[in-house]
């Protein structure tokens, strides 16, 4: 009997990683489960960002291991890394299409760049992923006739037009408004169950985020601060969990950056 896939596809264990002296993941271990929708929220800085970087190969853990579906992805060299991309969908923050294309070039470039199928094929695959996020008319739009949302929608055709393994996204719901941002939400979580997908999302939206989400994992100085279902993350009696899912805007992030005091900088009177 073969092996039964482990129920994590993604994990991060005891990984560090940092840009020069700047140490931004300091000993991480977390899983991302399979088959699931997962949240990575904190502060900004904290490395979320980077967790997408590493799994994708774009950045090398430092130390730990950063295992995709049980492989260590730090070693791999290009063709390994390559191949492991392909079972990858990425949605980049604000969409990140291809402006000189048509929305159906769009969503087909990654199907002429890493397979071999017809035309007649591609073009089927193409309009049923667009028809997925419900813009299959849209097909001969160009991306400057799109609004935020319509972009990032036709951004989610494209991750998934080669029918990855894991899909990634990167504040997917930055800077729409509201109807995009419900439409957005329900898209990853539609499209997570009815394609078997995991689903990995960086978020700072926290009443739609908590709504989708089965895992979510909050990083705060280079660490996980917590991590559970979105209702054991409320319940955290974690003082920055607390203050983070509360919207607090004063708490161990402070509101006032460290400096002099007041009776340093205007007068002990003032002070007084």
């Amino acid at each position: 009997m073969s092996p039964q896939p482990s129920s994590s596809l993604v994990e991060l264990s005891h990984l560090c990683f940092g840009y020069g002296d700047r140490l931004i993941l300091d000993d991480v271990s977390l899983t991302i489960p399979r088959g699931k929708v997962t949240a990575l929220m904190g502060a900004s800085g904290g490395g979320k960002t980077t967790i997408l970087r590493l799994i994708g190969g774009q950045n090398r853990a430092q130390s730990g291991q950063m295992l995709f579906d049980g492989q260590d992805v730090t070693p791999m060299n290009q063709t390994q890394i390559y191949a492991a991309r392909r079972r990858m969908g990425m949605l980049f923050q604000f969409g990140a299409l291809f402006a000189d294309l048509s929305v159906f070039e769009n969503v087909a470039f990654p199907l002429r760049e890493h397979t071999d199928l017809s035309e007649a094929l591609i073009r089927d695959i193409v309009l049923m992923k667009l028809n997925a996020v419900g813009l299959r008319g849209a097909r001969d739009l160009m991306p400057s006739d799109l609004s935020g949302g319509m972009a990032r929608r036709i951004a989610l055709a494209r991750a998934i037009a080669l029918d990855p393994e894991l899909v990634m996204y990167d504040e997917p719901f930055s800077g729409l408004d509201p109807i995009s941002l419900a439409i957005a939400a329900r898209l990853i979580r539609a499209l997570n169950d009815s394609m078997g997908l995991t689903s990995l999302f960086v978020s700072h939206e926290l009443e739609q985020t908590f709504a989708i989400s089965d895992h979510v994992i909050i990083l705060a100085n280079g660490k996980i601060a917590a991590q559970g279902t979105p209702e054991e993350v409320r319940r955290s009696t974690d003082p920055l969990v607390y203050q983070y899912v509360n919207a607090l805007s004063d708490g161990p992030v402070r509101f006032h950056y460290p400096g002099p005091g007041i009776a340093e900088d205007f007068g002990a009177e003032v002070a007084a």
